[in-house]
């Protein structure tokens, strides 16, 4: 097996007498789409910062790479989308991508970046005068321009189009595909639902839940199914039939909400037991806890 492309152990920030990050642990594997989550505030981004080695280490360990973070000889290998941009505000938006390709051994065709991201019309605009979606996407393609091992995107469709939006998912798995490796902040639920292969949530400096949106989701008690029949059904033998600990309410006339561990097995029992009693169901609806369902129960509703 690889090693770990980025490797954080007991990690501990503090800014005066707040901890910003107390003793966090997390993994991102070599090749991944990785996505760390968090309110505001929970420590992601100093996190983060320090992956990238903006930031110091004040106890703990990290490496990027099998690196410290602030080795010199890191730069080449990884690129970094900043959520605030990364470009000096005067420089013309095909000029400052052109002079970080420059930089690089082996980086991709400019011309074709900028066809790929949509930045053709806008190369003599200054930075500073690019809309917030055109900033977005030249500090997406200043990160990828190298040919980075590792990539870090800190929120990067946050003031896009949907176009551009779903062009930033493609263009991230399409890496992916290539081998590397991507770690993701953002609060779009469904972007880090749709994207990682793992996600780490962080709250209050810690990860408190690891894997993949599968398995997270997957472990929800709240999975139903949802379905509409006759009305006066008879629950109670309904439930009988379902695997043990399965519960079933009528809610309004011919409405049924089928709650428990719900799999192919159980829908299978469901219609089966619709079909023996002649009972043709009108729709049947199977709900899953989204991703965003599962950091609202662990990081809690409140806002902050």
């Amino acid at each position: 097996m690889p090693a770990p492309a980025v490797e954080v152990r007991d990690l501990v920030m503090q800014y005066g007498e707040t901890t910003a990050v107390d003793h966090l642990d997390l993994t991102v594997e070599t090749g991944s789409v990785t996505a760390i989550l968090g309110p505001n505030g929970a420590g992601k981004t100093t996190t983060i910062e320090t992956c990238e080695g903006f930031r110091a280490a004040q106890a703990g360990t990290v490496r990027v790479l099998g690196l410290d973070p602030r080795d010199a000889s890191l730069r080449p290998r990884i690129g970094v989308m900043l959520q605030s941009g990364g470009a000096w505000s005067g420089s013309r938006a095909h000029e400052m991508l052109r002079h970080i390709a420059a930089l690089h051994a082996h980086p991709l065709d400019v011309d074709a970046v900028i066809e790929r991201l949509g930045l053709g019309s806008c190369g003599r605009t200054p930075f500073r005068r690019l809309s917030g979606g055109q900033q977005q996407r030249l500090s997406l393609a200043m990160a990828i321009i190298g040919r980075p091992e590792l990539l870090f995107l800190d929120e990067p469709t946050a003031g896009l189009d949907p176009q551009a939006r779903r062009a930033t998912w493609e263009l991230v798995t399409e890496m992916r595909d290539h081998g590397v490796t991507t770690v993701l902040t953002t609060h779009f639920m469904d972007e880090a639902e749709h994207l990682s292969d793992v996600v780490h949530i962080v709250d209050a400096g810690r990860v408190i839940a690891s894997g993949s949106p599968a398995d997270l989701t997957r472990e929800s008690a709240r999975n139903t199914i949802r379905f509409t029949a006759t009305a006066g059904l008879d629950v109670v033998d309904l439930m009988q039939a379902l695997p043990e600990g399965t519960k079933v309410e009528e809610r309004g006339a011919g409405s049924y909400v089928v709650a428990g561990d719900v799999d192919p097995a159980m829908l299978a029992t469901l219609t089966a037991w619709c079909a023996g009693r002649g009972i043709l169901p009108e729709s049947i609806l199977v709900e899953r806890q989204t991703l965003e369902d599962r950091f609202l129960d662990l990081t809690g509703r409140s806002l902050r």
